[in-house]
């Protein structure tokens, strides 16, 4: 995290600040389940955005990392009245604009806008949830991608580490 103040802005979601890791476990009817590791970090600098990172990956049985999968890089801008615009970029080609609002410590986000490349997949919409349950942040993501209906496809537990 930053030296700089935190902008007045972020108050409602400086509960994200931090690194945290965890797993969870992922499935989507094109795909065979799978359990996954996951690292996201969320940082400022003293605007009124939060930077974040998310990489995972496959997990074997006995919880042991065996190759890289999805990283996700990004903004979240705080609104007024606790509305909230995330910009997320994908290396395979897609990018999403997310709006929603934050209730407490539970933030709940759609896809306003997704736009892909030439040669990425099918990727239409996305809902997210996340939530500060326990002191840890948990989170369910469902797509609408590959011909499918919004769908659920990860779900997590994540502790703040560091």
């Amino acid at each position: 995290m930053d030296s700089q103040s935190l902008h007045s802005d972020l108050e409602p979601i400086a509960f994200l600040l931090g690194r945290w890791e965890g797993a969870g476990v992922g499935g989507y009817p094109t795909i065979e389940s799978f359990r996954f590791g996951q690292e996201i970090t969320f940082e400022h600098n003293g605007k009124p955005f939060l930077s974040y990172v998310s990489r995972t990956w496959l997990l074997d049985d006995e919880g042991t990392m065996v190759r890289p999968l999805a990283t996700e890089t990004g903004y979240w801008r705080a609104l007024p009245e606790r509305q909230l615009e995330v910009l997320l970029a994908h290396p395979t080609g897609i990018v999403e604009i997310y709006i929603g609002e934050v209730v407490f410590h539970k933030i709940e986000l759609r896809t306003d806008v997704v736009a892909r490349t030439a040669t990425a997949k099918e990727y239409t919409a996305g809902h997210r949830l996340y939530g500060l349950v326990d002191g840890n942040l948990m989170y369910a993501y469902d797509m609408a991608a590959e011909g499918q209906q919004l769908t659920s496809h990860l779900s997590a537990e994540l502790k703040k580490v560091g």
